[in-house]
């Protein structure tokens, strides 16, 4: 019964992480392998999974918004799709500990340039 409670609070943080826009496999993954013991390929798999829906939902939600860029977004898609496939097949290769570690340093740089970024006007 814990374990059930602890992924559905995993969910539901990386959910509402998702929701805004910022990532929610930034927790998800962490939280998979390290509170629930899963390897980093199948915590990255799950990830995608998991991404699909609430990425389809968050884009609905903020289509309406009128908060998406619409001038470079095929290009981004395009991007995105090739890069997927050929991340995947990296991330495939890599021993999980290598991948862990790739995926702990791009966080670590994602957060300090966050914690200097100057504030932007709104």
């Amino acid at each position: 019964m814990m374990e059930i409670g602890l992924y559905l609070l995993i969910g539901v943080i990386s959910g509402t992480i998702s929701g805004m826009g910022l990532g929610g496999g930034t927790v998800l993954i962490p939280a998979l392998t390290l509170l629930a013991g899963t390897q980093q390929q199948a915590a990255q798999s799950l990830n995608l999974l998991v991404f699909i829906p609430t990425a389809a939902i968050a884009l609905v939600v903020h289509v309406r918004n009128g908060d998406v860029a619409r001038g470079f977004l095929l290009k981004m898609i395009l991007a995105g799709l090739v890069f997927a496939a050929i991340g995947s097949f990296i991330a495939l290769k890599l021993e999980a500990e290598l991948l862990r570690r790739i995926f702990g340093g791009f966080l670590l740089i994602v957060g300090v340039s966050e914690f200097f970024k100057k504030q932007e006007e709104s």
